[in-house]
């Protein structure tokens, strides 16, 4: 496992050769029938999620196939492979991940919006076809969209989902407005960490909760106005002496005590967003409306987000970069919880396969 935080995408060691341009050589696929992927076997800890040779899924008329470069890991990931399921029973081997990026290696018969050698970033929950741990994907091709061309695909499969709900949250159902000051709960998380910047750029005033000294400082670096540990004593002080006038928007992506702390100082008529799935939800308020929503991923939502991207020069926190083949150690250093970004799985070329070599320059 690789440890670094890369925030600034424009940046690059000088051994690393020069930005990508938008399409990448074709993609062979032709003479291999088999990949890698990172599956269970049945649910469990960390070590049921092991490799496996799989047969490379078929895209259907109005789907593509991706081959990856990267794919995020997120903490619903970890509770799918826990047992979490939303209905029935999964098919096993399943294949975890929901979002990553790398280029169009076969589009089906409709698809029309992309061709082959494209750079493209892809979010699809409960793929029947199977997840993103793998070398390659096959979804449908409204949910998929062109990497921004400040990003690298490991930085594009970083931000893939992450950045569709913070930008959802922050533009769709806070409104977050130059005027306002907001407050994001789980700042130095792999959502709230693109949220703040997010909100820097509408003009707000923002304020990031971090716990502890070394994620208060990884929050601070994001540009944020104020860092307020939210397990402080001095949390509320602190908060009351910056937002003297109260809080206008709260995106909240940590819940518990200390969320529901920090509501009471919120605005008559104040916005808090969150996505579903956190627990503890917060509770409700006469104060303050509540907004629980899911990400959207759609041609107009990913457009929304490039630009997004291309407006705020966003930084791409980066926890850790683990190979595909070390997916399990990815959802254990999940179980310890405390990540500053988002970890990555980053996935090679394979040379016989034909893929292109430098996917993740």
């Amino acid at each position: 496992m690789r440890d670094e935080i890369l925030l600034e995408p424009g940046k690059r060691d000088k051994s690393k050769s020069r930005r990508l341009p938008t399409r990448a050589p074709k993609v062979h696929v032709e003479k291999k029938n088999v990949m890698k992927a990172a599956a269970i076997d049945r649910f469990g800890p960390p070590s049921v999620l092991t490799i496996h040779d799989l047969p490379i899924p078929e895209p259907g008329p109005n789907e593509v196939l991706i081959a990856l470069s990267a794919s995020g890991v997120g903490i619903w990931d970890a509770d799918i492979r826990k047992g979490w399921w939303p209905e029935g029973k999964p098919k096993f081997p399943l294949v975890l991940g929901t979002d990553g990026a790398g280029v169009i290696a076969k589009r089906g018969a409709r698809v029309r919006r992309f061709s082959e050698g494209d750079r493209v970033w892809a979010y699809e929950f409960i793929n029947s076809k199977g997840g993103f741990y793998a070398e390659f994907v096959a979804v449908n091709s409204e949910h998929v969209g062109v990497v921004p061309k400040r990003f690298n695909l490991l930085q594009a499969g970083a931000v893939t989902v992450t950045g569709l709900t913070a930008l959802q949250g922050i533009d769709v159902h806070l409104r977050v407005k130059a005027a306002d000051t907001v407050l994001v709960l789980g700042a130095s998380g792999a959502v709230g960490s693109l949220a703040v910047q997010f909100a820097k750029r509408h003009g707000a005033r923002v304020i990031g909760t971090g716990r502890g000294k070394k994620a208060s400082e990884f929050v601070r670096k994001l540009g944020v106005d104020k860092v307020i540990d939210p397990t402080s004593k001095e949390a509320v002080k602190q908060l009351c002496e910056f937002a003297p006038n109260g809080i206008d928007a709260v995106l909240a992506l940590a819940g518990g005590d200390a969320l529901q702390k920090l509501l009471s100082l919120g605005r008559h008529g104040g916005r808090v967003a969150y996505p579903n799935g956190i627990e503890p939800e917060p509770k409700s308020s006469r104060k303050v409306k509540l907004l629980p929503y899911d990400a959207k991923a759609g041609p107009k939502e990913f457009e929304q987000l490039k630009h997004a991207v291309e407006e705020t020069k966003l930084k791409v926190p980066i926890a850790a970069v683990v190979r595909l083949e070390e997916a399990a150690k990815s959802h254990a250093r999940l179980e310890k919880g405390h990540i500053l970004g988002r970890i990555v799985l980053q996935i090679p070329a394979d040379k016989k396969s034909g893929r292109y070599p430098s996917n993740t320059k």
